[in-house]
């Protein structure tokens, strides 16, 4: 499975990708995964229902805030909601990381995962890691992304 991720990654940024598959997040930046010009992008699923999605959302901001130059942080909720929702639940739970925005929809370069919480690592070659499953703690996303 890992391998066919990796190829489907591989291919998609090869062959380009069509506008569709961006993300927008909240702060305004857009990542286009065909072109990630040496970025590593770490991508967390959370949702408001689930336990050990609120209980990571510490380590989260501490990573957000010591992560290397060349690494970025977004966070996409589960549930669908409105963007106007999304910064409510951002506000409340004082996620400090940008978040996708759910308007335009996004599109990864991975499938949506099926448990949570989920985190995905794209590096700047188009391959994906992940799911990392379970709750993330500052360590494990450091290591994650080779900043340990």
């Amino acid at each position: 499975m890992k391998l066919a991720v990796i190829a489907f990654a591989a291919s998609f940024l090869l062959l380009g990708c069509s506008e569709q598959a961006n993300v927008t997040t909240d702060n305004g930046k857009t990542y286009d995964w065909s072109s990630m010009h040496g970025k590593t992008v770490v991508v967390n699923y959370f949702a408001e229902w689930c336990a050990p999605c609120l209980r990571e959302l510490p380590e989260l901001n501490e990573f957000h805030h010591q992560k290397p130059d060349n690494v970025e942080l977004i966070g996409v909720s589960f549930d669908p909601m409105s963007n106007e929702d999304l910064a409510a639940l951002k506000e409340k739970h004082g996620i400090e990381f940008p978040l996708v925005l759910t308007q335009p929809a996004p599109a990864f370069p991975f499938e949506r995962p099926n448990m949570l919480p989920a985190t995905y690592v794209i590096r700047s070659d188009g391959s994906v890691d992940g799911p990392l499953m379970g709750e993330q703690t500052l360590g494990s996303l450091k290591n994650a992304v080779g900043a340990e």
